[in-house]
């Protein structure tokens, strides 16, 4: 046919045009350049698929969304994904999924806990609020920057209904203890795997997945993250109940779950009758939870699509960065490196690094040496979240404190991170570590 000739031609054109617009990098010139601690990473799949995508015009979530929803799932090891608009929906999505009349008792209502932590990224927190449900914050271990453990059984009520935090910059969380104490006391467990795609955790001699081993995994696929599609996200679960929840919400709240532009494939549209709806209302407009559309693009999924078979080397690259970061500043006095989780294989977003009180240097100096140097940091997101206006300025929120938080409070105070994705070249690494190994030897006087 002549239009896909033409199709054809200019995917083959356009595929010229991506090797020749994004293909050369720019000479790294040390102090110069600016190296990001995170970036797109992509070749000319990514552009040919969102043309091929553009020139089918679906726009809406369509043929390429199904498509990396199968791919990312078999991926993962799970046997459902719903892709979304970003890691904050999907995070969203994972909690409003917990609030649905279908779960019974298990049902996260208004004024119940969740257990969670306030050293993250607001939005793991930002659900479990606006829905009107009680975070209970425990501290972390440093430097792991993690759930402290021991803290569970004293977070616990009988209000508690589960337990939602993130594997801190692609570590692993100490999941099998936090899964045998949600299955102890019968809590869902929400993994937000945003930084953390493509960990792995051993667990009974094999190594399983991070968003897989909870009720319910999320992932983010903003540009800097493992993956990207500019905008996007991802929810994934092998409970069927809490795939069709996750869908409905997702999709407006619809109890139908046929998908856009087909009709009736659940054999029922005009022939039942649903809450106090007259008997054969049309199904497709047939509403069983208060929800949203949150779908992405096909043009997202198209890239996705694309992404996806970068995945496995995106990730050999981030651990093998964090290594040469971790090495070559082994030993250096005044800071706290990072460990991974025993038992872990960490994909990881990022480096941490924690300035020792007494050191003789503070973490905003160390980090203004390093931005005029042009090296981008970045803080451990919120540091505390309870210090942020978002709380302190708004009295109705409520929520408790298991003891206090002061590794929390440290962190806030004295931690930041730099990059470790795949655009970090040997060059780059070297600079970063040089450039903190001199501004230390200067504040402690050494030449």
């Amino acid at each position: 046919m002549k239009h896909q000739e033409l199709k054809q031609n200019i995917l083959d054109s356009v595929r010229e045009y991506a090797k020749l617009r994004f293909g050369e990098t720019a000479p790294f010139i040390p102090g110069e350049s600016r190296i990001n601690y995170g970036g797109r990473f992509f070749d000319e799949k990514e552009v040919v698929n969102l043309v091929d995508s553009a020139l089918d015009f679906w726009l809406t979530a369509g043929p390429w969304a199904a498509r990396f929803e199968e791919s990312f799932a078999k991926k993962l090891g799970v046997k459902f994904c719903s892709v979304c608009n970003s890691g904050s929906s999907a995070n969203l999505l994972a909690f409003s999924a917990l609030t649905a009349h279908e779960l019974g008792e298990r049902r996260i209502r208004r004024g119940d806990e969740v257990i969670t932590v306030a050293a993250g990224f607001p939005t793991t927190v930002a659900p479990i609020i606006q829905f009107g449900a009680v975070p209970v914050f425990v501290d972390v271990t440093v430097p792991q920057y993690n759930i402290d453990i021991a803290q569970l059984e004293a977070a616990y009520s009988e209000k508690t209904k589960a337990v939602m935090i993130a594997h801190t910059l692609g570590n692993p969380f100490d999941i099998i203890k936090v899964k045998q104490f949600c299955e102890r006391h019968n809590l869902w467990l929400v993994e937000d795997n945003c930084d953390a795609l493509g960990s792995e955790v051993e667990i009974d001699g094999i190594m399983r997945k991070t968003g897989t081993i909870g009720d319910l995994g999320t992932s983010s696929f903003y540009p800097p993250h493992h993956l990207t599609m500019g905008e996007g996200g991802a929810v994934y679960t092998n409970n069927p109940l809490l795939h069709r929840l996750v869908n409905s919400f997702r999709d407006w709240g619809r109890d139908c779950h046929c998908p856009g532009g087909v009709d009736n494939s659940c054999g029922c549209r005009f022939t039942k009758q649903f809450g106090a709806l007259p008997a054969g209302y049309d199904h497709k407009y047939v509403y069983s939870h208060f929800g949203y559309n949150l779908k992405p693009t096909d043009l997202q999924a198209a890239i996705g699509c694309a992404q996806l078979e970068k995945l496995e080397a995106v990730t050999a690259a981030r651990r093998g960065n964090w290594a040469y970061l971790r090495e070559a500043l082994d030993g250096t006095p005044g800071l706290i490196l990072p460990e991974p989780l025993p038992g872990s294989n960490p994909s990881w977003f990022g480096f941490l690094i924690s300035v020792q009180p007494g050191a003789g240097f503070t973490r905003n100096e160390l980090v203004s040496h390093l931005e005029s140097r042009k090296i981008q940091t970045r803080n451990l997101f919120a540091g505390n979240l309870l210090k942020h206006p978002a709380i302190v300025d708004d009295p109705e929120i409520q929520y408790h404190v298991t003891g206090a938080l002061p590794q929390t409070d440290f962190i806030m105070n004295s931690t930041f991170w730099i990059g470790v994705y795949p655009g970090m070249s040997t060059e780059k690494l070297a600079f970063m570590t040089s450039e903190i190994r001199t501004f230390i030897q200067t504040k402690r006087g050494e030449k």
